[in-house]
């Protein structure tokens, strides 16, 4: 059985969620967890170190993600990307890799003058950086929410340590 089924249920015989009648469940913050470290178990001691630590880093992300995803709101195309790379492009990219012979993978040049080790971790790069962007938005939209919450407390009870000597808040954009 493959990641996907595991992850919405179809293990020891139950049938998975379903959001509607034609829609499968949200996975959970648990599951999407769970996508990624599946595919740490898969690469470990199977890849380059430089996967490794690539799909960590995404790993990192997507752990801190996961429980802040309702920030983004529902239907947000931010919230889509987390998921999606956690169930989907992660797993669907490094099991591409896996499946190759190893000195096919890492020798032999397959497109655009790479192989396909060096393909892997471009996508993997790719994916690092949008999730750290995706990640850095909901923080900066959590830090502004607190400056805003220091500004209300300061004009409600009186002055504040939140604000800088130039009258400025104590977080910048």
């Amino acid at each position: 059985m493959g990641w996907w089924g595991a992850l919405v249920g179809r293990r020891r015989g139950r049938a998975p969620e379903r959001a509607g009648p034609d829609e499968p469940a949200v996975p959970t913050s648990t599951q999407i967890v769970e996508a990624v470290r599946e595919v740490q178990r898969d690469v470990e001691g199977r890849v380059p170190a430089a996967v490794t630590a690539r799909v960590n880093r995404i790993a990192r992300v997507v752990e801190d993600m996961a429980p802040r995803l309702d920030r983004l709101g529902i239907g947000s195309r931010q919230a889509h990307t987390v998921v999606a790379t956690a169930t989907s492009y992660l797993p669907e990219a490094v099991g591409s890799y896996l499946r190759l012979p190893r000195d096919f993978a890492d020798r032999r040049v397959v497109a655009q003058g790479k192989t396909s080790l060096m393909l892997l971790c471009d996508q993997l790069d790719l994916l690092g950086v949008t999730l750290t962007q995706i990640s850095d938005a909901v923080s900066r939209q959590d830090a502004h929410a607190l400056v805003a919450h220091g500004q209300f407390l300061a004009d409600k009870f009186g002055g504040s340590s939140l604000e800088l000597p130039d009258g400025g808040p104590a977080v910048a954009s």
